[in-house]
Order: structure tokens, then C-alpha cells, then sequence
């Protein structure tokens, strides 16, 4: 049996939101990931079995290797409309903000999503949510937001409700944020849910390779010339990093996702501790996108907070630099330095 995460006077709060909005929003984090638009999707089917005809958000592009998931057509761009999405915040009842835990992580987004009187109810797994909310569901130590949103579905026993365009964005977030179940997921509740879902006669095979095995020629040898030419070991502190600049990105036709999982290679290599990727923006002068993934116990979001104006999980952080490449990989030297008697 699952452990519950919401308490019954939660519980009796969340189908009261539900039951008495008529305009409901979902919303996720800007440069959107399997389980931010997993969590999302998921969600947004199980309020149509609830009859309700909710609004699916996203600040920006998504990959194309997610464009395959059921009812992706119907998101909403905020980049792209604006106007629209901002008409619909402000008359909404209730906005769902799924896998971010602060207004800031749906960047140009945000002010329309602070200034909305709507009810809003975050359900997320990173550290700290400062948000104000009408119901907060974080659990820091779950996979995934996905993960969170199964767990709220059973415990409202909706789950015998649902179908395939439930279970499969939901499997697929939270497979995307454990690397295929390699990181963050030694709990045995995670297997009892996949359990679960397989019921739906979803094929996660096929999930699978929808996700890891649908990219261009360009984007293998992208990860060739990396491999071969970019990357930088520190062989001492047990690090390494590499860049992706616009000449880079344009001579392998860079699409959003192809750097998807880049930054996961060099853990390859015995020993390895913490690994950075350094991806210029494809249209913003002096805007650096950072990912960094670790192992054991390494804290990459210590790392991230300190160095890259960033945050997230133990093992799977993110952050942002607003300088040149030049700059940016001396931070990620000075990063090493500091943090080499963990490395070590």
C-alpha cells in the first residue's frame, strides 16, 4: 500500500478546489522536461474524467522528443500567445503549478502567474517552495513531480478512472527524471506504481524509445564531437565539463532536446564525480544555460546554488550564467576548486 502525502483534511480541500472551478490552468517550468510535461498532461486527463476542460500552459518550447505524448497538441505556448494565456490566468479559479516551486521558474511567465487570483495548488519535488498557495504538495524526496501526481491520483482513488493518456505521460515523467530508473528511484513504491500503470497496458518499451532512441544523425554526431573535442577532464578533482557554443549548435542543427542526456556521459568514466555541460543560448547574447549531474553523494545542487544561480536535486541540478563562455568556464574551474575535498 502507498504511503499517503496528503492528509484527509487535504484531500477534502483538493476535490473541493476541483470540483468548484470552472476555469482550471495547468502550468509548468520554462524549457520544459519529461516530467514537468508528464505531471502536467497526466493531470490535465485526470480532471477531464472529472469533467472538467482544463488549459495545459507551457512558458516555451519543449522537445521534439516529447512531442509524441498524448494531448501535447493541445499545450498552450506563453511564448507564443501571450495575450491569451495572460487573459486566462486572470479570470481562472484554479491554477495547478506542476514541477516548479517558485513563480521565477516560468521566467517571462511569471508576473502573469503571481498577479492571478486564482486558487493555486503546487505540487512539485524541489527543495524549498516559496509560492503562496492555497494547497502545497512537495515532497522533496519523491522521483519526480509524475511520481507526486500518481500518488495524489490513488489517494483519491480517481486511478481506476483512467486510462493509456493518463498512465503513459506519467510513466514517461517519471522515467525521464531517474534517467530510465537509474538515479533517485531505490524506492519500492516507485515499481509498485510502474506496477500500476503497466495495468493500463501501456507499452514502456515504446515510451522508451520515444524518448532515447528519436533523435536526428545530427544530434550523433553532436554527442561524437563533444566526446571527442569538448570535453574537459579534471582527472585530480574528479570532474569534468564541456561546452556547446553557437558555432557548435549550428554546424550539428541544434533542435531544443539534443542536449538532452549529454551532460550524463562523462559519469562514464571510473571515478567521476560531477559532471557540468555549458550551453550558450541559441538567440541570448551572454546567456549560459548550465546542467550538472553527480553521483553517490556528491551534492551537484550545492554546486549549482553557489556557482550557477541555480538549484535542484542531489544528484540532477540546473542553473543560469549571464556572461561569456570565457567567463563562464572559469566559474567552473573556481567550482571544482572549492568544492575538490568532496570531490576527492
Amino acid at each position: 500500500m502507498l504511503k499517503p502525502i496528503m492528509t484527509e483534511g487535504e484531500c477534502s480541500l483538493l476535490r473541493s478546489l476541483i470540483q468548484d472551478a470552472e476555469t482550471i490552468v495547468l502550468c509548468c517550468h520554462t524549457n520544459p522536461d519529461g516530467d514537468a510535461l508528464g505531471s502536467m498532461l497526466g493531470m490535465a486527463e485526470v480532471l477531464r474524467t472529472m469533467g472538467k476542460e482544463p488549459l495545459c500552459v507551457a512558458p516555451d518550447q519543449y522537445p521534439d522528443y516529447l512531442q509524441w505524448l498524448p494531448n501535447s497538441e493541445k499545450i498552450v505556448r506563453y511564448d507564443k500567445r501571450k495575450d491569451y494565456v495572460d487573459m486566462v490566468l486572470k479570470v481562472a479559479d484554479l491554477v495547478f503549478c506542476l514541477d516548479f516551486n517558485m513563480p521565477s521558474r516560468t521566467d517571462e511567465m511569471a508576473d502573469a502567474l503571481k498577479s492571478s487570483a486564482a486558487k493555486k495548488v503546487l505540487i512539485d519535488h524541489h527543495l524549498g517552495p516559496d509560492m503562496e498557495t492555497a494547497l502545497c504538495i512537495s515532497h522533496p524526496e519523491m522521483s519526480s513531480t509524475c511520481e507526486l501526481v500518481f500518488r495524489v491520483v490513488w489517494q483519491l482513488g480517481l486511478f481506476d478512472m483512467q486510462g493509456k493518456h493518463y498512465a503513459v505521460p506519467i510513466y514517461c515523467g517519471m522515467m525521464t527524471d531517474t534517467g530510465g530508473f537509474t538515479y533517485n528511484s531505490c524506492d519500492p513504491d516507485t515499481y509498485f506504481i510502474i506496477s500500476q500503470l503497466l495495468t493500463k497496458r501501456i507499452d514502456k518499451d515504446k515510451i522508451y524509445r520515444n524518448v532515447y532512441h528519436n533523435y536526428s544523425e545530427h544530434r550523433l554526431r553532436l554527442v561524437g564531437h563533444v566526446l571527442c573535442h569538448k570535453l574537459v577532464v579534471d582527472s585530480e578533482r574528479h570532474a569534468a565539463f564541456f561546452t556547446l557554443e553557437r558555432q557548435d549548435l549550428k554546424r550539428f542543427r541544434f533542435v531544443k532536446g539534443d542536449a538532452e542526456g549529454l551532460v550524463n556521459m562523462p559519469l562514464q568514466i571510473k571515478g567521476l564525480k560531477l559532471s557540468i555541460s555549458l550551453r550558450e543560448d541559441t538567440e541570448k547574447d551572454n546567456q549560459i544555460w548550465v546542467s550538472l549531474r553527480s553521483v553517490d553523494k556528491f551534492p551537484c545542487n550545492e554546486v549549482a546554488a553557489r556557482f550557477f544561480n541555480g538549484g535542484g536535486h542531489l544528484n540532477a541540478s540546473g542553473g543560469r550564467l549571464n556572461c561569456a563562455m570565457a567567463e563562464a568556464i572559469d566559474i567552473v574551474k573556481r567550482a571544482f576548486v572549492a568544492f575538490e575535498d568532496k570531490l576527492k
